[in-house]
């Protein structure tokens, strides 16, 4: 048994990621109310073995904390934009590496929000890669990535269906008052 999975044993938490492993993937996480979501997700995934990437704001990668993010499958994220667009950038990486599990928060932040973000789904799309649904429940202490989506090219028929398969899940966000599907 690995140290995050023992980690997570030993904290109570289950690990139940059955959604089939890919080199390449849009990995969706919500509900997003707390940074608790990255560290238990980083840990359940590194539980099994498998590496994600997550992207995070350029500012923390600062010496010596940007060799741990990197390591750990940061990837930095400009302030200012350079002309190219983030969602390029991300959907150029996929074709490029041979692994990228790409973790995602619709949301974008840990505040009630009522807009979510759709450019993993464009990255999904034009990636052509599946995107795993996956979720935290504090209430059970689960960890879950078990089913996937395949995204089509109508961003809104998606979006309706990745918020209608979380609605069901806000009473298990960690502070369930800050989700809306």
């Amino acid at each position: 048994m690995n140290l995050w999975k023992k980690i997570l044993k030993l904290s109570g938490w289950k690990v139940d990621i059955t959604a089939p492993y890919r080199e390449k993937c849009v990995i969706c996480v919500a509900p997003h109310t707390s940074n608790w979501d990255f560290i238990l997700g980083l840990f359940a995934y590194k539980s099994l073995g498998r590496e994600a990437n997550f992207l995070m704001k350029e500012f923390w990668f600062f010496f010596p904390l940007k060799y741990l993010l990197r390591s750990l499958g940061g990837i930095p994220v400009p302030r200012k934009k350079n002309g190219e667009s983030l969602t390029d950038r991300v959907i150029q990486m996929f074709s490029t590496r041979k692994y990228v599990n790409l973790a995602v928060t619709p949301e974008g932040t840990r505040s009630l929000t009522e807009k979510w973000h759709t450019g993993f789904l464009y990255i999904a799309y034009r990636a052509k890669v599946p995107i795993q649904l996956g979720y935290i429940d504090y209430k059970h202490k689960d960890i879950v990535i078990k089913d996937e989506y395949i995204p089509s090219n109508n961003i809104e028929k998606d979006m309706e269906y990745i918020r209608g398969y979380y609605s069901s899940y806000g009473d298990g966000a960690l502070y369930p008052e800050k989700f809306k599907a």
